[in-house]
């Protein structure tokens, strides 16, 4: 089973129906408008009431309005230059290290030297890209090496690598399973939902991202929840959901392996673009997909985890 932290809604009075029937959500605020008045048909509300829907918000998820929820690890991998080897001091002035690099958002998990490759594992915080993070490691430890009497100068490659709980064949299949295992009553809505969940079958997450100063595999696993636990049951709305969600994964650099837009929430794997962080990125998909459909629909709220090929337990069995 897929581990992760998928924030639940509070039930809420309200008139739209659930797919599977048993409860009702309420609207979100700006859908819900207005108490609407008296009016003498559906066209008058939609004319009334348009601004309601065709008003893109603005910014309105940001960093500092958000309470994510995230399980993030990034793995580096640093070799000497050509000619040279690390001492044998090298993990333990890593450890020492730690308290520098928990400044900056990076918390030591696991280290492991040789003399020619020493490897760190780190939990981190939403606002840390891949760049930053594997500049920051490089240096801090470079200098701490110098300061303690063994100068070491590393090479310009680096392996950087996103890692969690679950590997990549268990994430895609969860986000393939989503509709199965809703519930849904109606046969023929189940077919309508198929249509919102995309497997590209291309290995797009196993392979690395190459830059001049390394091999990046960067996989992360968004969820996003609508407001309320609302469910948006209105295939038009979520057909533009799924269209622009694919749109904007392709005009901020990252490639989507797998989507799934369900009436309450949002599934996604993606490989990111190796200077944008987890935050950037759900930033980038809540306001983007609100904008879409013309309101703030989603929770304050974002599920953002790294996986990769293989999960923490092939660093060490201990790690969960």
């Amino acid at each position: 089973m897929l581990n992760l932290f998928l924030p639940r809604g509070k039930p809420a009075g309200g008139t739209q129906p659930q797919a599977r029937g048993g409860g009702t959500r309420s609207l979100p605020a700006c859908w819900q408008g207005r108490k609407i008045k008296a009016v003498n048909s559906t066209d008058d509300i939609k004319k009334k009431y348009s601004f309601l829907f065709t008003t893109p918000p603005r910014q309105q998820y940001t960093g500092r309005n958000i309470n994510p929820a995230y399980y993030l690890h990034y793995d580096w991998t640093g070799w000497p230059s050509e000619g040279t080897v690390l001492p044998p001091q090298t993990a333990e002035t890593a450890r020492q290290t730690a308290k520098l690099w928990e400044g900056d958002g990076f918390r030591l998990l696991e280290v492991k030297a040789e003399t020619d490759k020493v490897q760190i594992l780190f939990g981190v915080v939403p606002r840390i890209n891949p760049l930053v993070f594997c500049a920051r490691v490089k240096g801090r430890l470079q200098y701490s090496l110098k300061k303690s009497g063994f100068p070491v100068k590393f090479s310009r490659k680096v392996s950087f690598r996103g890692i969690g709980k679950n590997t990549a064949a268990t994430v895609r299949e969860y986000i393939r399973k989503q509709v199965g295992k809703e519930g849904f009553l109606d046969p023929r809505y189940v077919e309508i939902m198929r249509r919102f969940t995309i497997i590209n079958n291309r290995n797009l997450l196993s392979e690395p991202s190459e830059t001049l100063s390394g091999r990046y595999w960067y996989n992360i696993h968004l969820v996003l929840v609508v407001a309320e636990r609302y469910r948006i049951t209105d295939p038009v709305r979520l057909e533009r959901i799924r269209d622009e969600a694919l749109s904007l994964a392709g005009k901020n650099g990252h490639r989507i392996a797998a989507l799934s837009v369900m009436p309450d929430h949002l599934h996604m794997a993606l490989r990111g673009k190796v200077d944008s962080s987890p935050e950037e990125i759900a930033l980038e998909f809540q306001n983007g997909l609100a904008r879409a459909v013309g309101c703030p629909v989603w929770q304050d709220e974002y599920y953002t985890g790294t996986f990769s090929e293989y999960d923490l337990r092939a660093i060490n069995p201990a790690l969960r």
